[in-house]
Parts: C-alpha cells; structure tokens; sequence
C-alpha cells in the first residue's frame, strides 16, 4: 500500500515540476520581449556601459582571477617539490651515496667482480 502512495506522490511532483519548468520558461520568455523592447531606446553610453563595462570587464576579470589562481597553484606546487627534493641535506645524502657504494662493492666481490 505505501508504495501505491509513494507512486502517487511521485507523479504528483513530477506533474508539479513539468509546470514549474512551463513557468520558469514563460517568465524567460517575457523577459527576453521586455528587454527587446528596451534596446531601441539605450543611448550610446548606455550601450558601451553594458558591452564594455558589464560584459567584457567581468570577463576579463574571471580570466585574470583564473590565471591568478593558476599560477599560484603552480607556485605552491614548485615549493612543495623543492622541498621535498631538498629536504635531506646534502651531507647525509653523501653519506648514504657511500654506504650504499660500500654495500654493493661488497656485493660484487662477493660475486666474483673485480674492477681495479
């Protein structure tokens, strides 16, 4: 029985959201006809106000953030790798360059290898 009524319910609302689509359009519609109409009597200045300063200014201002943005990103990205890479300081890493010499020159003679 409670999925009869959540079946019900369900198509209730889809029926409800098929209407407020209908609407949403109906209102964009009737605002796109206002606007229309309001362009033939938009003086020069107001046109360069609305292409220049609305339009390509808040482009050019989402660019320059995205850019900014980016190129912080890289910069943190850059630090983060060189810290990484020196993190060990130059003398330990000798150090573990020569154990690690010792350990396989040990291992070839070991073998058999002799390179003197």
């Amino acid at each position: 029985m409670t999925d009869l009524r959540i079946l019900n319910e369900w198509f209730d609302l889809g029926e409800k959201e098929a209407t407020l689509k209908k609407a949403i359009k109906d209102a964009e519609a009737d605002l796109d006809s206002k606007a229309y109409a309001l362009y033939p009597k938009l003086t020069e200045a107001e046109i360069k106000t609305l292409v220049v300063d609305d339009k390509w200014f808040a482009a050019l201002d989402v660019a320059i953030h995205g850019e900014m943005e980016r190129v912080s990103q890289n910069l943190t990205q850059r630090v983060k790798e060189l810290t990484e890479r020196y993190e060990t300081p130059m003398p330990q890493m000798n150090s573990r360059v020569d154990d690690l010499e010792t350990k396989v020159n040990r291992h070839l003679e070991k073998m058999g290898f002799s390179w003197k």
